[in-house]
């Protein structure tokens, strides 16, 4: 037998020569959290998660032959024999779960998942916001379980974990085949406790441990750099609470007299749906568009419009900031306002989460299947592609600590400068 270590460098050094090509399912979550919109923390799945009880069609498809599928049940059943002294055999309804999860797992998409009943239960408890973790938001980019963002402030951040590291091994098990929300619990655990990673940068095995604690994130900031006359609000996710947050920072912005503002959405996973439309109305008239739910000919398209507050100061030149960390409701609200022509879009193109999910309570477990896909104002689905910034800008940290990194710097240029 193998020692774990050694298992483990074998895992490290296959993931690496695989080119870390896996299929896995994803959602949103902090690692060990979650939130709620076009895909962020659990924001993947919107604003609205119905639990869409039983009243489900129970019809046999005649058009599908099950012969197969009952002769792998009866090769199996009469076949199988236990090989290791921990095993036990599936009771029927475990089988029925695994084609049930086989099934989900057949449409190729990795926000379509089936929980049982263990499974529905820990999902549930992170929606409501029950959990420790390290903070970040995990999703998948080109088929790789992927950090989207380390939330600000949190274990994750501290310990160095970067947007656009690729989780490989999670306390020593391979994230190969293993669903994003299968890592979420693998990642949540007590408070106090060690997770330990493996991920790849740059083509290169790193581990990292982090220990977990409960995840308090910061929802804005926001100042007046009195040289350049330059306000800047950053705001982290977009929660509950966020709309007010940044309200109550909109209106510091307006009576500091600037017409200069920099909208900061940079690692910022996302959220619920009505945060970012309440926020996106502050810039934006009344009806005016700021993204569709597309259901796909299934039912009629719903488009989410401005309240109109509108109350941007006359004159006043605006700046979103965006990266690969931006995801989900920071998508829409920034795609908003760049096919509004309400704001300039500076930095690198964002994640690309733009679906929604609705959760089905299925025999005591929960089906969550992908039920629309967001598009922009101009008509770009977000999902896959992202948002493409007006200008595009690597970014480099600052100098020094009282310096701006490059995205910051080219946003204040071109907020005095116009160009």
């Amino acid at each position: 037998m193998e020692s774990g270590s050694s298992h483990q460098e074998k895992e490290k050094q296959s993931v690496v020569a695989r080119g870390i090509s896996y299929a896995l399912v994803a959602v949103l979550s902090f690692g060990a959290g979650a939130s709620i919109a076009g895909g962020g923390t659990t924001a993947s799945i919107v604003s609205h998660l119905p639990l869409i009880g039983d009243g489900l069609n129970a019809t046999p498809d005649q058009s599908a032959d099950l012969t197969a599928f009952w002769k792998a049940w009866h090769a199996l059943q009469d076949n199988f024999v236990i090989t290791h002294a921990s095993s036990t055999l599936p009771t029927n309804k475990e089988r029925l779960y695994g084609a049930i999860s086989g099934l989900a797992s057949s449409y190729g998409d990795p926000y379509t998942v089936f929980f049982p009943p263990e499974e529905a239960k820990a999902f549930a408890d992170s929606i409501a916001g029950s959990f420790a973790g390290v903070g970040m938001e995990i999703g998948v980019k080109d088929n790789i379980l992927t950090v989207i963002a380390p939330l600000k402030g949190t274990p994750a951040e501290r310990a160095g974990i970067k947007t656009g590291d690729q989780i490989a091994i999670i306390d020593g098990k391979s994230t190969d085949g293993l669903s994003t929300e299968k890592a979420v619990m693998l990642i949540r655990g007590e408070i106090g406790t060690t997770v330990s990673f493996t991920m790849i940068r740059a083509g290169k095995p790193l581990d990292i441990k982090v220990v977990r604690d409960t995840i308090q994130v910061p929802e804005t900031d926001d100042g007046l750099d009195e040289a350049t006359g330059v306000y800047h609000i950053a705001l982290y996710e977009f929660t509950s609470n966020s709309a007010d947050l940044f309200s109550q920072a909109f209106s510091r912005f307006k009576a500091s007299g600037s017409t200069k503002l920099i909208v900061d959405l940079r690692s910022n996973p996302g959220g619920y749906l009505e945060a970012a439309v309440d926020i996106a109305s502050h810039f934006l008239p009344k009806g005016a568009k700021i993204v569709t739910e597309d259901f796909g000919g299934k039912e009629d398209n719903q488009a989410h419009t401005s309240y109109g507050f509108a109350d941007l100061p006359a004159g006043t030149k605006v700046v979103v900031l965006i990266d690969g960390g931006s995801a989900s409701a920071s998508e829409i609200f920034a795609g908003a306002l760049q096919d509004n022509h309400a704001a300039t879009l500076i930095g690198a193109k964002s994640f690309g989460k733009g679906s929604v999910q609705t959760l089905i309570d299925l025999d005591g477990g929960s089906l969550k299947v992908t039920v629309a896909r967001w598009i922009t104002p101009a008509g770009h689905w977000i999902m896959g592609n992202g948002v493409t910034p007006d200008i595009t800008v690597a970014y480099k940290k600052a100098e020094t600590p009282q310096g701006n990194d490059s995205q910051v710097a080219r946003a204040i240029t071109f907020l005095t400068t116009g160009k």
